[in-house]
């Protein structure tokens, strides 16, 4: 099977590749810029602008808010301009049910939120 023209191993390698320094940079309760991330996933290549990248992070935060520790790529950042997530992550979160008619409340509180989860 193909998934956004990965192999179904490849793509699962890289959301839980992905997942792993996400949950590293919650514990050391920082933020991180795509085009860092995507530096740190090696299991496939992808660019900073690379919908698939936006894909994955949706998967890994759709996973980890379903388990209650809040939606993880809500440390992932751009590196210039607002230092926000980027619109999709919004875009997730009313999908999701959350309310983000304060992106910036709800986005401040989803990061408390992952902190919390993944405090050592």
């Amino acid at each position: 099977m193909n998934r956004f023209g990965f192999e179904e191993t490849q793509w699962e390698a890289a959301k839980a590749e992905g997942k792993t320094v996400l949950s590293g940079y919650a514990k050391r309760r920082q933020m991180v810029v795509y085009s860092k991330l995507v530096r740190e996933i090696h299991s496939i290549q992808l660019e900073p602008h690379d919908q698939r990248l936006f894909d994955l992070l949706g998967e890994i935060s759709t996973e980890e808010d379903a388990a209650g520790r809040g939606m993880l790529s809500s440390l992932v950042v751009h590196k210039d301009g607002d230092l926000q997530p980027g619109p999709g992550f919004f875009e997730l979160a009313q999908k999701l049910g959350h309310d983000t008619s304060d992106i910036l409340v709800f986005w401040i509180s989803q990061v408390k939120r992952v902190f919390a989860a993944w405090r050592e």
